[in-house]
Parts: structure tokens; sequence; C-alpha cells
């Protein structure tokens, strides 16, 4: 039996407190490492972490990210064309394309790790049962993580829940998106929510809030395109949003630039992200949001790798604070000083020419060191309040008192007015815009336009059917847009996958 060897450095793992992130290796993991004690049962599990930095690191080409992808998808983002982005703005991208094959092989790297956190650390008899249901529950919440963005993405996937033990293991064929979702991701989350882990871990590690936060949005998912399994579902996600806004652990902000803080990571109303720390691993955000070429930033690269369309800037509702300067978004900055020399009025205010995202603009990275500090965020409270909203307005047929007060609780941090309709669909569409709008550039709104299949047009304002709809760029959505390629490299391996249609 071939041994699959795992390093254990949780240098690779997620990074928040620095004993989450400078630990030492503990050595060599394998399938049949024995876990003998507390500490390698903990290495097994913070294993399951070690690529959630696939989220918002790595990519290809000059400026790329692997975040860019789902961004470009949208039709409201721009690029340099190093980062391919001109492949996806022009939907003509293919199997080969870097970013695919990053989110397939680094989703899957997760999995395998989950794999064998669950098997190794069930093995294990000395540890007192709660603890040892709290580093599985850890371990199956980051199973489902993995699998839910990657059966997003790509629709049938290969459902592998154990070790994989022999090269026969992996000509896998693709299993059905509903029995992806019935058989891995919801039941890992369910087994997950039995846990005693706390409502909130500043350490960045899977939480009870993670949890409920995940299922939320899990079972909003489900309820939507493809699987469409209505009421029920929409049922299940308000309960468990509801769930975390009754428990009060988490809030909203007071302003926006509070969470580009350092300090304020995993705290208020950061619920679960990547972590990141200036010496260990930066967050590659940061670079690549900054505009390219115009010396403003400590950075030897500027890259212009992930910007936002002007027609989407321009969306946003009048008098919208998050399409304000500074917010969510900026036009200026000051000149570096080692692009402008004294004396040089660009010191002191710099026009940009254009809008740039603002949400990961690490202050002292910029300025400074190069080191961004920030976190990347996978779920927030401001996405758990839109997601009650939309998912209790669908399961009662119409919006309740507190789905309302959740909607513009949003609203009124962006300085709005509150939406008062109590119809159902004219609700519903209120709250997708409200997602647009607040969760913009976190990930989130391509799978919004998948599940709903429906996509807000920037021009017209209106909601246009995902197939048909044109772009920015001119180009127009078809069903084969709906789901991204298998990477070339794995039908090649794989002959047992099928490519998706069209490609």
């Amino acid at each position: 039996m071939k041994k699959h060897i795992l390093y254990t450095c949780l240098a690779l793992g997620i990074a928040s407190c620095d004993d989450f992130l400078t630990e030492n290796p503990t050595g060599q993991l394998t399938t049949s490492s024995p876990v003998s004690s507390p500490e390698i049962a903990r290495a097994f599990v913070d294993g399951s972490y070690s690529q959630i930095g696939v989220f918002n690191n790595g990519g290809g080409g000059w400026g790329g990210n692997n975040a860019s992808l789902v961004e470009f998808m949208t039709g409201k983002a721009d690029g340099n064309s190093q980062t391919e982005a001109f492949k996806f703005f022009n939907l003509e991208y293919d199997a080969r394309a870097f970013y695919v094959d990053n989110w397939w092989s680094g989703m899957y790297s997760g999995i395998a790790r989950a794999n064998l956190a669950i098997q190794k650390i069930g093995e294990i008899s000395t540890l007192p049962a709660a603890t040892k249901t709290n580093m599985i529950a850890e371990a199956r919440a980051m199973r489902a993580l993995y699998y839910f963005q990657l059966v997003r993405m790509f629709g049938d996937l290969p459902k592998i829940t154990g070790l994989i033990t022999s090269l026969d293991d992996v000509q896998t064929a693709r299993s059905p998106v509903k029995e992806i979702y019935d058989e891995i991701i919801i039941p890992d989350l369910l087994e997950a929510e039995k846990s005693t882990l706390p409502w909130k871990d500043t350490n960045g590690r899977v939480s009870m809030g993670a949890i409920k936060s995940l299922l939320a949005h899990v079972y909003l998912t489900y309820a939507g395109f493809p699987v469409k399994a209505g009421a029920p579902a929409y049922t299940e996600s308000a309960k468990r949003s509801k769930e975390l806004i009754d428990n009060g652990t988490f809030s909203l902000f007071a302003e926006y630039t509070d969470m580009i803080v350092p300090a304020n990571r995993n705290q208020v109303e950061f619920i679960f992200q990547v972590q990141h720390e200036k010496d260990i691993r930066n967050n590659g955000l940061t670079p690549v949001t900054l505009p390219a070429f115009n010396g403003i930033a400590s950075y030897s690269d500027e890259y212009g790798g992930l910007l936002p369309r002007k027609e989407f800037v321009e969306s946003f509702e009048k008098g919208d604070k998050r399409a304000k300067e500074k917010q969510f978004f900026y036009t200026y900055y000051k000149g570096h000083p080692s692009d402008y020399p004294a004396g040089d009025p660009r010191r002191d205010s710099l026009n940009l020419g254009g809008y740039y995202i603002y949400k990961w603009f690490d202050k002292q990275a910029i300025d400074n060191d190069a080191k961004a500090n920030i976190n990347y965020t996978i779920y927030r409270y401001a996405d758990v309040l839109l997601m009650y909203a939309e998912a209790s307005n669908r399961a009662e047929g119409k919006p309740n008192a507190q789905a309302q007060k959740a909607l513009n609780d949003v609203r009124k941090r962006a300085q709005l007015p509150a939406v008062t309709t109590t119809n159902v669909d004219e609700f519903e569409q209120a709250v997708w815009a409200e997602r647009y709008f607040e969760l913009c550039y976190e990930g989130k709104m391509w799978f919004d336009m998948l599940r709903t299949r429906k996509v807000r047009n920037d021009v017209t304002k209106q909601w246009d059917n995902f197939v048909g709809h044109k772009t920015v760029y001119g180009k127009t959505f078809t069903e084969k847009n709906l789901l991204l390629p298998i990477p070339q490299r794995e039908t090649d391996n794989n002959k047992s996958l099928v490519q998706n249609i069209g490609f």
C-alpha cells in the first residue's frame, strides 16, 4: 500500500494567533501514523485547514490570484492582461485555464487532508469524547467547505471520503450534484453541528458560528439551482442563520473601514476568515488589487490584477455610503516617497484615474512594509443577516419582521432608507441587490448568480435571466457558463471523468 505523506508544518495551515501560525512542525504524518497524543490529533485536524489559503492566494500570471476567478466570471470586474482576465471577460476560457486547475487541485488536496484527519482522529481512544467530537467536527466542516466550493464551480464531482491508497482509487467517476450535497456536504455539517465548539474562535479555527453560517449558505444554495429543493431547504437555511443572529455573539462593525484594521481579525463581524500574519503568510489580494504602476505603495509590484468595473460601482443606490471614497472603493491616494520626490504635489494626493477595491487595503503594508496583515473573509455577519432575510422570506411566503430588520440593518449602515415592501418577490430582489453591493468582490456574487439564475444588469438596474444576459463586455452568458470546465490535467489522468458540456 502506497503511503501518502503529509507534512504538518502548521505554517501551511490557517493563521491568526501566533500559536496557530508559528507552531513548529511535529515531523511527518502518514496514513499509518498512530494517533497517540492530543498534540498529534491536533496536528491532523490542523492539516485540514492547510488549503484554505487557496481562497485568496495563488493564481497564475503576473497579478493573478485564485480569488479573481469568480470575480472575473461575473462580468463586473477587470484585470491586467497577464492575469488571463480577458479569457473570462470574453467567455473564451477552457480546461487549461490555470485558475480552474488551482481551485480543483487545491480543494481536493484539502479534502484529502480532512479525510485523513477524520479517519485518524476517529481511531484514537485516549482523548476525552467531547474533544474528539470537536476535532472531527472541525475536519468535517472543512471538508464540507471544500466540497461546497467545488460543487458550485464544477457540478458533478468524484466523491472521495476515504484515504487514497492505490492508483485505482483516483479513477473515480463523477457523482451527481445532489448526491454530493446529500451524502457529504450536508451530513458533514449536521454532524459538526452536534459538537460543543464555541460560537466564536478568535484564533481562526472553525467555530459553531462558522458551522451555522456555512450550513445556512449550503441550504440556501440547495434551495435554488441546480438542485431546486425549494421551501424545506429555505426553512433549514433560515433556521441556522436565525440561531446565529439570536445568539448575539456577532454584530456589524460600526464602520466599513473597521474591516481593514488588522487588530479586528476574527472579531465582531468576522465569523470565519482565511488567516494571515505579516511575517508568515501575507494576504495576496492586497498587492493584486492595487492600481498598476501608479507608485502609491511600498510593494515592488502594483499589479492591477483585480479591479471593479465602473458600471458596477456607479450602479450603487444614490447616497450609498459603501460607494463613497475609501469605503469599499477608492480613486486617489498619496504617492509613495520611493516613487515621488519631496516637493512633488503627488506625494500628498494622486488621482488614480478610476475605481479600485478598498476591501484589502492594508495601510501599514502599503505605506511601509509590503506585508499585508488583514484576513480574507469567508463569512461575516452581514452575509448571515442577508441569508436569513432571503431564506425566511421564501420559506414563509413573505418577509417577517426579523427578516425586514436583518435587511434594513445592513442598509442602515450604508445610510440608505429602509425597504418596506412585504411582497415576497420584491423583497427577495431587494435582498439579492443588497448582497451584490454589501458582499461585492468577496467571492459571493458569482455563486448568487448561479443559484438564482439571475443577474443584476448594472446599466438597466433590472434583473436579467442568467442565460441570455449580456455583460458590459458585450458577451452573452449561455448554459455552458453555468459550470467551469474540469481541468484538462484531471481528464487526462482520470479516464472516468466526463468533461462538462461545451468544453
